[in-house]
Formats: C-alpha cells, sequence, structure tokens
C-alpha cells in the first residue's frame, strides 16, 4: 500500500480530533491518544521527507485511551459517498474491538460524512451487526439514512467534534 496515494486520507479530520483530544486533556475530562501507523521509507527527497512508503503491518484503531476510568478505542473514517462502505473496516479491527468490548471497554466509529458536513458517533454493536451481514452477503454499506441522530457529533465547547456525550449516551443506552 503506498503512502503516496493512501497516506493522507482523512488527515484534516483526523487532526481536528487530535485537537478535540487536546482540550479534552486540558480540561481533565479525558486522555486519548492517536495510535501511529507504523511505516516503511521506501523514497526521500532532497530535504529527507518521505516521498514514498509502505504500511508494515495492519493498523488495529485509530485512537485508545480513557475517559473519566472508562477504556475507550476508536477509528475515524470519512467519506464523500452517501452511505459508509464497509471495506474501509477490516476484520482484525472487529476483533480488536469486540475483545476490546469485553474487557468493558467502549469501542466506536466517528464516521465523518463530506458530503452532508456531518459526523456520527457509530457504536459498535451497530457496526459488527452491519459488518457481519455483509460478511454474510448483505449489503457493503451503511446508507447515511441508518445512521442515529441522536449520535451526531458537532462542535461544542471549544471541540471540533465533541465525541464525549455520545459516549456518554452510547453507555445510558447500554444500561
Amino acid at each position: 500500500m503506498s503512502f503516496r496515494s493512501r497516506g493522507l486520507r482523512g488527515s484534516t479530520f483526523e487532526e481536528m480530533i487530535n485537537l478535540t483530544n487536546n482540550v479534552y486533556m486540558e480540561k481533565s475530562l479525558a486522555m486519548i491518544q492517536k495510535i501511529p501507523t507504523p511505516i516503511t521509507p521506501v523514497s526521500l527527497n532532497s530535504e529527507g521527507q518521505i516521498t514514498l512508503a509502505y504500511f508494515e503491518k495492519k493498523s488495529t484503531i485509530d485512537y485508545i485511551g480513557a475517559v473519566q476510568g472508562i477504556p475507550i478505542c476508536f477509528d475515524a473514517k470519512e467519506t464523500t459517498l452517501t452511505r459508509f462502505p464497509l471495506q474501509n473496516v477490516h476484520k482484525h479491527q472487529i476483533e480488536f474491538m469486540e475483545n476490546f468490548e469485553k474487557q468493558k471497554g467502549v469501542a466506536f466509529f466517528l464516521v465523518n460524512f463530506l458530503k452532508y458536513n456531518k459526523c456520527f458517533y457509530l457504536p459498535f454493536k451497530t457496526l459488527k451487526m452491519y459488518f457481519d451481514d455483509s460478511e454474510n452477503g448483505g449489503r457493503k454499506s451503511i446508507p447515511y439514512d441508518a445512521f442515529d441522530e441522536n449520535y451526531i457529533i458537532s462542535s461544542k465547547n471549544g471541540c471540533y467534534f465533541h465525541y464525549l456525550e455520545a459516549i456518554n449516551k452510547d453507555l445510558i443506552e447500554r444500561g
């Protein structure tokens, strides 16, 4: 997989999440870290900047941390389509998140629909339901209208994507 073709996709979205996570840390609300994807540089330019690289191994998730003592992990995805393609989700990610939840953690995706300028919190149980269905011959994407309006992530309190409220809603729904 080429760094040139895919490595910077969603980088603005992730940078806004990183800034949100910094606000959470400053306010002692949460400690969330971006998990870097290990790469092997193949080509450098005259300034020593990487111009071509390959991913060393499959990445599990983008972020991991804790919110008020509750372990969380999540992945951030962006789409220009009217649906969220499940080809962007890999079996090893589902397995990691499933095991994370078995350890009493909260796993989820943040899905940013560029076409609608809306970002959603996608609970793991919903993601897994669609993923399992796609593995068994069902639809290969989650339609936009299947995303729960109660899980829209907005800018609030100095955060670009204030997702802590959605985690709280998810925890309440779990009982």
